[in-house]
């Protein structure tokens, strides 16, 4: 029998308080206890990147991570980046103009992993976004697009 740990921290803005089963994953709290269910449960092997966030400001796959473990961090989903009137993120609408989807299940995660992309600043060259993007797969083969809405977003023309 695991006793419940008491978890505070902060999701898109909101704070957060769970009693929660520290073998608990943040992709399962995320989804099944919070309702944000942008982010995807792909292999739940931390294989795939669709369930990709950020965690302090750095991507992480929460399939593979305790809850628990962000007890006092910051979480941001895809529903944390639009805009406050709902208006697509800069990269969400790359994604769009470049038609970098498909099917769209992958698209959550993609979207998370270009944001650190750019903001890590391995946005330089269509070699490095390939590199730091790599750890998310697209069974549709969107990567073409993909690739174009991360040059575009971080401002890189065709190349």
């Amino acid at each position: 029998m695991t006793s419940e740990v008491t978890t505070g921290f902060t999701v898109n803005g909101r704070a957060v308080r769970l009693d929660l089963d520290p073998r608990e994953s943040l992709l399962d709290v995320l989804r099944e206890r919070l309702g944000l269910t942008g982010s995807k449960k792909g292999c739940d092997h931390g294989q795939c990147g669709a369930c990709t966030v950020h965690v302090d400001g750095r991507r992480v796959v929460p399939c593979l991570l305790p809850a628990v473990q962000v007890n006092g961090g910051s979480v941001t989903t895809i529903e944390g980046v639009t805009g406050p009137g709902g208006e697509l993120h800069p990269l969400q609408q790359a994604f769009v103009d470049h038609d970098a989807l498909q099917c769209g299940y992958c698209t959550p995660g993609q979207v998370m992993s270009g944001l650190a992309c750019i903001a890590e600043g391995h946005a330089g060259d269509d070699d490095e976004i390939r590199e730091y993007m790599s750890g998310n797969l697209c069974r549709c083969g969107a990567y073409t697009g993909i690739l174009a809405a991360v040059r575009a977003a971080a401002g890189r023309r065709e190349g």
